[in-house]
Protein backbone atom coordinates (compact mmCIF):
# COMPACT_ATOMS: atom_id res chain seq x y z
CA UNK A 1 0.00 0.00 0.00
CA UNK A 2 1.40 3.40 -1.03
CA UNK A 3 1.21 6.83 0.57
CA UNK A 4 -2.13 7.94 -0.87
CA UNK A 5 -3.68 4.58 -0.08
CA UNK A 6 -2.53 4.73 3.54
CA UNK A 7 -3.93 8.24 3.97
CA UNK A 8 -7.18 7.15 2.38
CA UNK A 9 -7.56 4.30 4.87
CA UNK A 10 -7.11 6.74 7.74
CA UNK A 11 -9.43 9.35 6.20
CA UNK A 12 -12.16 6.76 5.58
CA UNK A 13 -11.91 5.47 9.14
CA UNK A 14 -12.14 8.97 10.63
CA UNK A 15 -14.98 9.92 8.28
CA UNK A 16 -16.88 6.83 9.42
CA UNK A 17 -16.30 7.73 13.05
CA UNK A 18 -17.52 11.29 12.49
CA UNK A 19 -20.61 10.13 10.60
CA UNK A 20 -21.52 7.73 13.41
CA UNK A 21 -21.12 10.36 16.13
CA UNK A 22 -22.32 13.48 14.30
CA UNK A 23 -24.67 12.49 11.45
CA UNK A 24 -25.30 16.12 10.45
CA UNK A 25 -21.61 16.72 9.72
CA UNK A 26 -20.30 16.07 6.21
CA UNK A 27 -16.75 17.36 6.55
CA UNK A 28 -13.84 15.71 4.80
CA UNK A 29 -10.43 14.85 6.23
CA UNK A 30 -7.79 17.10 4.63
CA UNK A 31 -4.06 16.59 5.08
CA UNK A 32 -1.19 19.03 5.07
CA UNK A 33 2.48 18.96 5.94
CA UNK A 34 3.15 19.95 9.58
CA UNK A 35 5.09 23.14 10.16
CA UNK A 36 8.01 21.17 11.61
CA UNK A 37 9.27 17.74 10.45
CA UNK A 38 9.39 16.37 14.00
CA UNK A 39 5.59 16.57 14.11
CA UNK A 40 5.31 13.88 11.46
CA UNK A 41 4.68 13.45 7.75
CA UNK A 42 1.09 14.69 7.61
CA UNK A 43 -1.39 16.47 9.82
CA UNK A 44 -5.16 17.00 9.83
CA UNK A 45 -7.29 19.55 11.69
CA UNK A 46 -10.50 17.50 11.55
CA UNK A 47 -10.88 17.60 15.33
CA UNK A 48 -10.52 21.38 15.40
CA UNK A 49 -13.21 21.84 12.75
CA UNK A 50 -15.59 19.52 14.61
CA UNK A 51 -14.99 20.90 18.09
CA UNK A 52 -17.80 23.48 17.98
CA UNK A 53 -20.40 20.96 16.79
CA UNK A 54 -19.22 18.33 19.29
CA UNK A 55 -18.99 20.89 22.10
CA UNK A 56 -15.75 19.32 23.20
CA UNK A 57 -12.13 20.36 23.53
CA UNK A 58 -10.33 19.68 20.20
CA UNK A 59 -7.58 17.69 21.93
CA UNK A 60 -10.05 15.34 23.66
CA UNK A 61 -11.97 14.92 20.42
CA UNK A 62 -8.76 14.12 18.53
CA UNK A 63 -7.93 11.36 21.05
CA UNK A 64 -11.38 9.79 20.65
CA UNK A 65 -11.29 10.00 16.83
CA UNK A 66 -7.91 8.23 16.77
CA UNK A 67 -9.16 5.45 19.04
CA UNK A 68 -12.29 4.86 17.00
CA UNK A 69 -10.41 5.05 13.68
CA UNK A 70 -8.04 2.31 14.87
CA UNK A 71 -10.99 0.16 15.87
CA UNK A 72 -12.59 0.63 12.46
CA UNK A 73 -9.31 0.03 10.57
CA UNK A 74 -6.90 -2.19 12.56
CA UNK A 75 -4.47 -2.08 9.63
CA UNK A 76 -3.59 1.51 10.57
CA UNK A 77 -1.04 0.20 13.07
CA UNK A 78 0.91 -1.31 10.17
CA UNK A 79 0.60 1.75 7.95
CA UNK A 80 1.61 4.42 10.46
CA UNK A 81 4.42 4.38 12.98
CA UNK A 82 2.68 7.11 15.02
CA UNK A 83 -0.76 8.75 15.06
CA UNK A 84 -0.69 11.43 17.74
CA UNK A 85 -3.07 14.16 18.96
CA UNK A 86 -1.19 17.46 19.39
CA UNK A 87 -3.03 20.67 20.34
CA UNK A 88 -6.17 19.48 18.59
CA UNK A 89 -4.37 18.39 15.43
CA UNK A 90 -3.81 14.75 14.50
CA UNK A 91 -0.23 14.23 13.38
CA UNK A 92 0.66 11.13 11.41
CA UNK A 93 3.98 9.52 10.62
CA UNK A 94 3.90 6.79 7.99
CA UNK A 95 5.59 3.47 8.64
CA UNK A 96 8.93 3.06 6.80
CA UNK A 97 7.45 0.23 4.73
CA UNK A 98 5.08 2.70 3.03
CA UNK A 99 8.00 4.86 1.93
CA UNK A 100 9.85 1.73 0.84
CA UNK A 101 7.00 0.89 -1.51
CA UNK A 102 7.23 4.35 -3.03
CA UNK A 103 10.95 3.83 -3.71
CA UNK A 104 10.24 0.40 -5.21
CA UNK A 105 7.70 1.98 -7.53
CA UNK A 106 10.22 4.58 -8.71
CA UNK A 107 12.77 1.86 -9.42
CA UNK A 108 10.17 -0.13 -11.35
CA UNK A 109 8.73 2.75 -13.39
CA UNK A 110 11.94 4.70 -13.97
CA UNK A 111 11.48 8.01 -15.75
CA UNK A 112 7.77 7.19 -16.21
CA UNK A 113 7.25 7.59 -12.46
CA UNK A 114 4.48 10.12 -11.89
CA UNK A 115 3.52 10.48 -15.55
CA UNK A 116 -0.09 10.03 -16.64
CA UNK A 117 -1.61 8.49 -19.76
CA UNK A 118 -3.42 10.74 -22.22
CA UNK A 119 -6.52 12.27 -20.66
CA UNK A 120 -7.94 13.47 -23.98
CA UNK A 121 -7.76 17.13 -22.91
CA UNK A 122 -6.32 19.62 -25.39
CA UNK A 123 -4.52 22.71 -24.08
CA UNK A 124 -3.56 25.75 -26.16
CA UNK A 125 -0.55 27.46 -24.62
CA UNK A 126 0.81 30.79 -25.84
CA UNK A 127 3.96 32.36 -24.43
CA UNK A 128 6.94 34.48 -25.45
CA UNK A 129 5.01 36.33 -28.16
CA UNK A 130 6.70 39.59 -29.09
CA UNK A 131 6.60 42.29 -31.71
CA UNK A 132 8.80 41.29 -34.68
CA UNK A 133 10.77 44.50 -34.25
CA UNK A 134 13.93 43.33 -32.51
CA UNK A 135 15.82 40.45 -30.94
CA UNK A 136 14.43 38.55 -27.98
CA UNK A 137 15.30 40.02 -24.58
CA UNK A 138 15.21 38.77 -21.00
CA UNK A 139 11.48 39.34 -20.50
CA UNK A 140 10.74 36.97 -23.37
CA UNK A 141 13.36 34.60 -21.96
CA UNK A 142 11.48 34.38 -18.68
CA UNK A 143 8.13 33.94 -20.43
CA UNK A 144 9.63 31.19 -22.60
CA UNK A 145 11.07 29.34 -19.60
CA UNK A 146 7.74 29.53 -17.79
CA UNK A 147 5.82 28.39 -20.84
CA UNK A 148 8.21 25.59 -21.77
CA UNK A 149 8.14 24.20 -18.22
CA UNK A 150 4.34 24.31 -18.15
CA UNK A 151 4.26 22.57 -21.53
CA UNK A 152 6.52 19.79 -20.29
CA UNK A 153 4.57 19.40 -17.04
CA UNK A 154 1.21 19.31 -18.81
CA UNK A 155 2.37 16.71 -21.30
CA UNK A 156 3.83 14.70 -18.40
CA UNK A 157 0.36 14.80 -16.80
CA UNK A 158 -1.37 13.50 -19.93
CA UNK A 159 -2.51 16.70 -21.65
CA UNK A 160 -2.28 17.25 -25.41
CA UNK A 161 -0.55 20.64 -25.55
CA UNK A 162 -0.40 22.87 -28.63
CA UNK A 163 2.23 25.60 -28.27
CA UNK A 164 1.85 28.85 -30.14
CA UNK A 165 3.73 32.12 -30.66
CA UNK A 166 1.77 35.14 -31.92
CA UNK A 167 3.73 37.35 -34.34
CA UNK A 168 2.33 40.84 -33.76
CA UNK A 169 2.84 42.04 -37.33
CA UNK A 170 -0.48 43.71 -38.07
CA UNK A 171 -0.06 47.02 -36.25
CA UNK A 172 1.64 50.35 -36.87
CA UNK A 173 4.85 49.10 -35.25
CA UNK A 174 5.65 47.29 -38.49
CA UNK A 175 5.54 50.58 -40.41
CA UNK A 176 7.85 52.10 -37.80
CA UNK A 177 10.18 49.14 -38.27
CA UNK A 178 10.19 49.57 -42.06
CA UNK A 179 10.99 53.29 -41.77
CA UNK A 180 13.79 52.53 -39.28
CA UNK A 181 15.46 50.02 -41.60
CA UNK A 182 14.98 52.33 -44.57
CA UNK A 183 16.72 55.13 -42.65
CA UNK A 184 19.69 52.82 -41.96
CA UNK A 185 19.70 51.85 -45.65
CA UNK A 186 19.74 55.51 -46.75
CA UNK A 187 22.40 56.36 -44.16
CA UNK A 188 24.70 53.84 -45.85
CA UNK A 189 24.58 56.27 -48.83
CA UNK A 190 24.01 59.53 -46.97
CA UNK A 191 25.18 59.46 -43.30
CA UNK A 192 23.11 62.56 -42.50
CA UNK A 193 19.80 61.03 -43.57
CA UNK A 194 17.35 61.59 -40.65
CA UNK A 195 16.20 58.75 -38.44
CA UNK A 196 12.43 58.68 -37.66
CA UNK A 197 11.41 59.90 -34.22
CA UNK A 198 9.25 56.83 -33.58
CA UNK A 199 11.85 54.45 -34.99
CA UNK A 200 13.76 51.57 -33.44
CA UNK A 201 17.30 52.89 -32.81
CA UNK A 202 19.05 49.60 -32.03
CA UNK A 203 22.17 48.68 -33.99
CA UNK A 204 20.62 45.28 -34.76
CA UNK A 205 18.81 46.87 -37.74
CA UNK A 206 22.02 48.03 -39.44
CA UNK A 207 23.01 44.58 -40.80
CA UNK A 208 19.49 44.12 -42.21
CA UNK A 209 19.79 47.44 -44.05
CA UNK A 210 23.23 46.49 -45.35
CA UNK A 211 21.94 43.18 -46.69
CA UNK A 212 19.17 45.02 -48.54
CA UNK A 213 21.79 47.33 -50.07
CA UNK A 214 23.94 44.35 -51.07
CA UNK A 215 20.90 42.74 -52.67
CA UNK A 216 19.24 45.77 -54.29
CA UNK A 217 21.93 48.45 -54.55
CA UNK A 218 20.48 51.99 -54.76
CA UNK A 219 17.15 50.80 -56.16
CA UNK A 220 15.16 52.33 -53.29
CA UNK A 221 17.01 55.65 -52.92
CA UNK A 222 14.70 57.58 -55.21
CA UNK A 223 11.54 55.57 -54.64
CA UNK A 224 8.44 56.89 -52.89
CA UNK A 225 7.45 55.66 -49.44
CA UNK A 226 4.44 53.79 -50.78
CA UNK A 227 6.88 51.68 -52.83
CA UNK A 228 9.67 51.02 -50.34
CA UNK A 229 7.75 50.84 -47.02
CA UNK A 230 6.00 47.45 -47.57
CA UNK A 231 9.23 45.95 -48.88
CA UNK A 232 11.44 47.16 -46.01
CA UNK A 233 8.80 46.27 -43.39
CA UNK A 234 8.40 42.72 -44.67
CA UNK A 235 12.14 42.17 -45.20
CA UNK A 236 12.92 43.30 -41.65
CA UNK A 237 10.04 41.31 -40.14
CA UNK A 238 11.07 38.12 -41.89
CA UNK A 239 14.71 38.44 -40.78
CA UNK A 240 13.83 39.33 -37.20
CA UNK A 241 11.28 36.51 -36.84
CA UNK A 242 13.83 34.04 -38.27
CA UNK A 243 16.35 35.32 -35.72
CA UNK A 244 13.77 34.97 -32.91
CA UNK A 245 13.11 31.39 -34.03
CA UNK A 246 16.83 30.59 -33.99
CA UNK A 247 17.13 31.96 -30.45
CA UNK A 248 14.10 29.96 -29.29
CA UNK A 249 15.60 26.75 -30.71
CA UNK A 250 18.95 27.55 -29.08
CA UNK A 251 17.07 27.97 -25.81
CA UNK A 252 15.54 24.53 -26.32
CA UNK A 253 11.98 25.87 -26.75
CA UNK A 254 9.92 24.50 -29.63
CA UNK A 255 6.66 25.92 -30.96
CA UNK A 256 3.99 24.07 -32.90
CA UNK A 257 2.98 27.25 -34.72
CA UNK A 258 4.29 30.78 -35.20
CA UNK A 259 0.99 32.52 -35.91
CA UNK A 260 1.19 35.74 -37.92
CA UNK A 261 -1.52 38.30 -37.14
CA UNK A 262 -1.43 39.54 -40.72
CA UNK A 263 -2.14 35.98 -41.89
CA UNK A 264 -5.20 35.90 -39.61
CA UNK A 265 -6.38 38.98 -41.49
CA UNK A 266 -5.78 37.38 -44.86
CA UNK A 267 -7.56 34.16 -43.81
CA UNK A 268 -10.66 36.06 -42.69
CA UNK A 269 -10.24 35.08 -39.02
CA UNK A 270 -10.54 38.68 -37.82
CA UNK A 271 -13.88 39.08 -39.59
CA UNK A 272 -14.97 35.70 -38.24
CA UNK A 273 -14.35 36.73 -34.61
CA UNK A 274 -16.12 40.08 -35.06
CA UNK A 275 -19.07 38.41 -36.79
CA UNK A 276 -19.42 35.99 -33.89
CA UNK A 277 -19.71 38.85 -31.40
CA UNK A 278 -22.24 40.49 -33.70
CA UNK A 279 -24.29 37.28 -33.81
CA UNK A 280 -24.34 37.22 -30.03
CA UNK A 281 -25.65 40.79 -29.90
CA UNK A 282 -22.52 42.01 -28.13
CA UNK A 283 -21.51 44.85 -30.47
CA UNK A 284 -22.75 48.33 -31.25
CA UNK A 285 -21.65 51.24 -33.44
CA UNK A 286 -20.75 54.69 -32.18
CA UNK A 287 -19.07 57.55 -34.06
CA UNK A 288 -18.40 55.18 -36.95
CA UNK A 289 -16.50 52.67 -34.77
CA UNK A 290 -17.62 49.19 -33.75
CA UNK A 291 -17.58 48.45 -30.00
CA UNK A 292 -17.70 45.22 -27.99
CA UNK A 293 -19.97 45.37 -24.93
CA UNK A 294 -17.10 44.45 -22.60
CA UNK A 295 -18.69 46.05 -19.52
CA UNK A 296 -21.22 43.19 -19.50
CA UNK A 297 -18.29 40.94 -18.64
CA UNK A 298 -16.68 42.89 -15.78
CA UNK A 299 -14.45 45.11 -17.95
CA UNK A 300 -14.15 48.76 -16.92
CA UNK A 301 -15.24 50.03 -20.34
CA UNK A 302 -16.51 48.80 -23.70
CA UNK A 303 -13.73 48.02 -26.16
CA UNK A 304 -13.30 49.27 -29.72
CA UNK A 305 -13.08 46.43 -32.25
CA UNK A 306 -12.98 48.39 -35.52
CA UNK A 307 -11.94 52.02 -35.75
CA UNK A 308 -13.94 54.54 -37.75
CA UNK A 309 -11.79 53.88 -40.82
CA UNK A 310 -12.38 50.11 -40.52
CA UNK A 311 -8.94 49.24 -39.15
CA UNK A 312 -9.03 46.59 -36.38
CA UNK A 313 -7.68 47.44 -32.95
CA UNK A 314 -5.18 45.34 -31.02
CA UNK A 315 -8.09 44.00 -28.98
CA UNK A 316 -9.84 42.94 -32.18
CA UNK A 317 -6.81 40.76 -32.95
CA UNK A 318 -7.20 39.23 -29.48
CA UNK A 319 -10.78 38.35 -30.41
CA UNK A 320 -9.63 36.73 -33.66
CA UNK A 321 -7.05 34.32 -32.34
CA UNK A 322 -8.72 33.64 -29.00
CA UNK A 323 -11.98 32.69 -30.70
CA UNK A 324 -10.00 30.21 -32.78
CA UNK A 325 -8.13 28.78 -29.77
CA UNK A 326 -11.16 28.59 -27.50
CA UNK A 327 -13.11 26.58 -30.06
CA UNK A 328 -10.27 24.14 -30.65
CA UNK A 329 -9.14 23.54 -27.04
CA UNK A 330 -10.42 22.44 -23.65
CA UNK A 331 -8.16 24.92 -21.88
CA UNK A 332 -6.38 28.04 -23.14
CA UNK A 333 -3.40 29.49 -21.28
CA UNK A 334 -1.74 32.83 -22.11
CA UNK A 335 1.58 33.82 -20.54
CA UNK A 336 1.78 37.58 -21.00
CA UNK A 337 4.46 40.15 -20.27
CA UNK A 338 4.66 42.47 -17.24
CA UNK A 339 2.84 45.35 -18.94
CA UNK A 340 -0.36 43.35 -19.51
CA UNK A 341 -2.04 43.26 -16.07
CA UNK A 342 -5.14 44.92 -17.47
CA UNK A 343 -5.59 42.09 -19.92
CA UNK A 344 -6.36 39.39 -17.37
CA UNK A 345 -10.01 40.20 -16.66
CA UNK A 346 -10.47 41.60 -20.16
CA UNK A 347 -9.48 38.32 -21.83
CA UNK A 348 -11.42 36.23 -19.32
CA UNK A 349 -14.47 38.37 -20.06
CA UNK A 350 -13.92 37.84 -23.78
CA UNK A 351 -13.77 34.09 -23.20
CA UNK A 352 -17.09 34.20 -21.36
CA UNK A 353 -18.65 36.42 -24.04
CA UNK A 354 -17.67 33.97 -26.78
CA UNK A 355 -19.38 31.17 -24.87
CA UNK A 356 -16.40 29.60 -23.11
CA UNK A 357 -16.50 30.83 -19.48
CA UNK A 358 -13.66 29.54 -17.33
CA UNK A 359 -11.75 28.05 -20.25
CA UNK A 360 -9.06 30.75 -20.38
CA UNK A 361 -6.25 31.27 -17.84
CA UNK A 362 -3.87 34.22 -17.96
CA UNK A 363 -0.56 34.50 -16.11
CA UNK A 364 1.74 37.52 -16.07
CA UNK A 365 5.48 36.86 -16.29
CA UNK A 366 6.79 39.65 -14.12
CA UNK A 367 9.68 42.01 -14.84
CA UNK A 368 13.32 40.90 -14.84
CA UNK A 369 16.08 43.08 -13.39
CA UNK A 370 19.57 42.08 -14.47
CA UNK A 371 22.29 42.28 -11.82
CA UNK A 372 25.98 41.51 -11.59
CA UNK A 373 26.44 41.04 -7.89
CA UNK A 374 25.26 44.29 -6.31
CA UNK A 375 25.39 46.26 -9.57
CA UNK A 376 22.34 46.63 -11.79
CA UNK A 377 22.85 46.16 -15.52
CA UNK A 378 21.48 49.21 -17.31
CA UNK A 379 18.94 48.70 -20.08
CA UNK A 380 17.21 51.38 -22.18
CA UNK A 381 15.05 50.20 -25.05
CA UNK A 382 14.29 53.76 -26.17
CA UNK A 383 18.00 54.50 -26.49
CA UNK A 384 18.59 51.25 -28.33
CA UNK A 385 20.58 49.78 -25.45
CA UNK A 386 19.19 46.29 -24.87
CA UNK A 387 20.52 43.06 -23.45
CA UNK A 388 19.41 40.28 -25.73
CA UNK A 389 18.49 36.78 -24.65
CA UNK A 390 21.33 35.47 -26.80
CA UNK A 391 23.79 37.58 -24.80
CA UNK A 392 22.40 36.09 -21.58
CA UNK A 393 22.80 32.58 -22.99
CA UNK A 394 26.36 33.40 -24.09
CA UNK A 395 27.20 34.56 -20.57
CA UNK A 396 25.47 32.04 -18.29
CA UNK A 397 24.35 29.17 -20.56
CA UNK A 398 20.96 27.61 -21.28
CA UNK A 399 20.73 25.61 -18.03
CA UNK A 400 21.29 28.53 -15.68
CA UNK A 401 18.99 30.80 -17.69
CA UNK A 402 16.09 28.32 -17.59
CA UNK A 403 16.51 27.66 -13.87
CA UNK A 404 16.91 31.28 -12.78
CA UNK A 405 14.01 32.45 -14.97
CA UNK A 406 11.49 30.14 -13.25
CA UNK A 407 12.86 30.11 -9.70
CA UNK A 408 10.55 32.88 -8.38
CA UNK A 409 6.79 32.50 -8.66
CA UNK A 410 5.43 33.72 -12.00
CA UNK A 411 3.76 36.72 -10.37
CA UNK A 412 6.96 37.80 -8.58
CA UNK A 413 9.63 40.09 -10.09
CA UNK A 414 13.00 38.45 -10.73
CA UNK A 415 16.44 39.78 -9.92
CA UNK A 416 18.71 37.74 -12.19
CA UNK A 417 22.25 37.79 -10.83
CA UNK A 418 24.45 37.03 -13.84
CA UNK A 419 27.51 36.77 -11.64
CA UNK A 420 25.94 34.19 -9.33
CA UNK A 421 24.60 32.17 -12.27
CA UNK A 422 28.11 31.21 -13.42
CA UNK A 423 29.66 30.55 -10.03
CA UNK A 424 30.51 26.97 -9.14
CA UNK A 425 29.38 27.03 -5.53
CA UNK A 426 26.35 25.97 -3.54
CA UNK A 427 24.90 29.49 -3.42
CA UNK A 428 24.23 29.14 -7.15
CA UNK A 429 20.94 27.16 -7.15
CA UNK A 430 21.35 25.51 -10.55
CA UNK A 431 24.91 24.45 -9.74
CA UNK A 432 23.73 23.09 -6.39
CA UNK A 433 21.01 20.96 -8.01
CA UNK A 434 23.19 19.74 -10.87
CA UNK A 435 25.97 18.92 -8.43
CA UNK A 436 23.45 16.83 -6.50
CA UNK A 437 22.80 14.74 -9.60
CA UNK A 438 26.51 14.47 -10.37
CA UNK A 439 27.19 13.34 -6.78
CA UNK A 440 24.62 10.54 -7.11
CA UNK A 441 26.18 9.48 -10.41
CA UNK A 442 29.61 9.46 -8.75
CA UNK A 443 28.37 7.21 -5.94
CA UNK A 444 26.90 4.77 -8.46
CA UNK A 445 30.12 4.71 -10.49
CA UNK A 446 32.07 3.78 -7.37
CA UNK A 447 29.63 1.02 -6.44
CA UNK A 448 30.21 -2.53 -7.58
CA UNK A 449 28.21 -3.29 -10.76
CA UNK A 450 26.72 -6.36 -9.07
CA UNK A 451 25.46 -4.19 -6.22
CA UNK A 452 23.88 -1.70 -8.62
CA UNK A 453 22.11 -4.49 -10.50
CA UNK A 454 20.97 -6.15 -7.28
CA UNK A 455 19.77 -2.84 -5.80
CA UNK A 456 16.83 -2.61 -8.18
CA UNK A 457 15.17 -5.58 -6.48
CA UNK A 458 16.87 -5.43 -3.08
CA UNK A 459 15.04 -5.36 0.24
CA UNK A 460 14.55 -1.79 1.39
CA UNK A 461 13.90 -2.76 5.01
CA UNK A 462 17.28 -1.34 6.20
CA UNK A 463 16.14 2.19 5.24
CA UNK A 464 14.98 3.47 8.62
CA UNK A 465 17.34 6.41 9.30
CA UNK A 466 15.57 9.78 9.46
CA UNK A 467 17.66 11.11 6.53
CA UNK A 468 16.74 8.07 4.42
CA UNK A 469 13.05 8.40 5.15
CA UNK A 470 13.08 12.17 4.56
CA UNK A 471 14.62 11.61 1.12
CA UNK A 472 12.15 8.82 0.33
CA UNK A 473 9.24 11.05 1.28
CA UNK A 474 10.57 13.86 -0.93
CA UNK A 475 10.87 11.52 -3.92
CA UNK A 476 7.33 10.22 -3.40
CA UNK A 477 6.03 13.82 -3.65
CA UNK A 478 7.13 14.18 -7.28
CA UNK A 479 3.80 13.32 -8.99
CA UNK A 480 1.82 15.70 -6.78
CA UNK A 481 4.39 18.46 -7.33
CA UNK A 482 4.06 18.22 -11.11
CA UNK A 483 0.26 18.10 -10.83
CA UNK A 484 0.39 21.27 -8.71
CA UNK A 485 2.54 23.00 -11.32
CA UNK A 486 -0.14 22.32 -13.93
CA UNK A 487 -3.13 23.18 -11.75
CA UNK A 488 -1.73 26.47 -10.43
CA UNK A 489 0.48 27.49 -13.40
CA UNK A 490 3.38 27.45 -10.95
CA UNK A 491 6.60 26.21 -12.62
CA UNK A 492 8.68 27.58 -9.75
CA UNK A 493 7.49 24.61 -7.69
CA UNK A 494 9.50 22.27 -9.90
CA UNK A 495 12.70 24.28 -9.58
CA UNK A 496 12.32 24.47 -5.81
CA UNK A 497 11.42 20.79 -5.64
CA UNK A 498 14.59 19.87 -7.52
CA UNK A 499 16.58 21.98 -5.07
CA UNK A 500 14.90 20.22 -2.14
CA UNK A 501 15.66 16.77 -3.59
CA UNK A 502 19.31 17.75 -3.98
CA UNK A 503 19.38 19.07 -0.39
CA UNK A 504 17.80 15.90 0.99
CA UNK A 505 20.25 13.73 -0.93
CA UNK A 506 23.21 15.77 0.32
CA UNK A 507 21.89 15.26 3.88
CA UNK A 508 21.46 11.53 3.31
CA UNK A 509 24.96 11.32 1.81
CA UNK A 510 26.40 13.12 4.85
CA UNK A 511 24.58 11.12 7.54
CA UNK A 512 24.47 7.64 5.97
CA UNK A 513 27.49 5.92 4.46
CA UNK A 514 26.10 4.56 1.21
CA UNK A 515 28.85 2.10 0.24
CA UNK A 516 28.95 0.55 3.69
CA UNK A 517 30.32 -2.87 4.52
CA UNK A 518 26.96 -4.47 5.23
CA UNK A 519 25.69 -5.79 1.89
CA UNK A 520 21.97 -5.53 2.65
CA UNK A 521 22.24 -1.92 3.87
CA UNK A 522 24.60 -1.00 1.03
CA UNK A 523 22.22 -2.27 -1.65
CA UNK A 524 19.20 -0.62 -0.04
CA UNK A 525 21.04 2.72 0.01
CA UNK A 526 22.16 2.26 -3.58
CA UNK A 527 18.51 1.64 -4.45
CA UNK A 528 17.56 4.91 -2.75
CA UNK A 529 20.35 6.65 -4.70
CA UNK A 530 19.09 5.21 -7.98
CA UNK A 531 15.57 6.42 -7.23
CA UNK A 532 16.92 9.87 -6.32
CA UNK A 533 18.87 10.07 -9.57
CA UNK A 534 15.79 9.12 -11.60
CA UNK A 535 13.49 11.67 -9.99
CA UNK A 536 16.04 14.50 -9.94
CA UNK A 537 16.90 13.99 -13.60
CA UNK A 538 13.21 13.94 -14.53
CA UNK A 539 12.49 17.09 -12.57
CA UNK A 540 15.40 18.86 -14.26
CA UNK A 541 14.30 17.71 -17.70
CA UNK A 542 10.83 19.20 -17.15
CA UNK A 543 12.51 22.51 -16.30
CA UNK A 544 14.69 22.32 -19.40
CA UNK A 545 17.95 21.80 -17.49
CA UNK A 546 20.50 19.06 -18.11
CA UNK A 547 21.44 16.48 -15.47
CA UNK A 548 25.24 16.08 -15.69
CA UNK A 549 26.92 12.82 -14.72
CA UNK A 550 30.00 14.69 -13.49
CA UNK A 551 31.02 18.26 -12.68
Amino acid sequence: MEVDDALRVFADAVTGAVAARYPSEHGSVAFEAPRRPEFGDFSTNVALTLAKTARRAPQDLAIDLIDEAKQRAPELDGLFSTIEPVAGFINLRLAPAVWHRAIARILHEGERFGSKPSNGMRVSLEFGSANPTGPLVVVQGRSMSIGATLTNAMRFCGYDVFVEWIINDAGRQLDALGRSVYARYRQSFEPSYPFPEDGYPGDYLVPIAHRIRERDGDRWVGAGESEWLPYFSKSARDEIVADQQRTARRFGVEYDRWQSESELHEAGKVREGVDRLRELGLTYEQDGALFFRATRFADDKDRVLLRGDGRPTYFCMDVAYHYQKLRDSDRVVDILGPDHHGYIERLKGLSAALGFPGRLDVAIAQQVTLMRGDEQVGVSKRAGEIVTLDEILDEVGVDAAHFFFILPAVESPLQFDLKLAVEKENENPVYYVQYGHARIASVLRRALPDDVRAAESASLAPLVHSAELALARRLAEFPSVVAGVVEHLAPHRLARYARDVAADFHQFYTECKILTGDAETRRARIALSLASKTVLARALSLVGVSAPESM
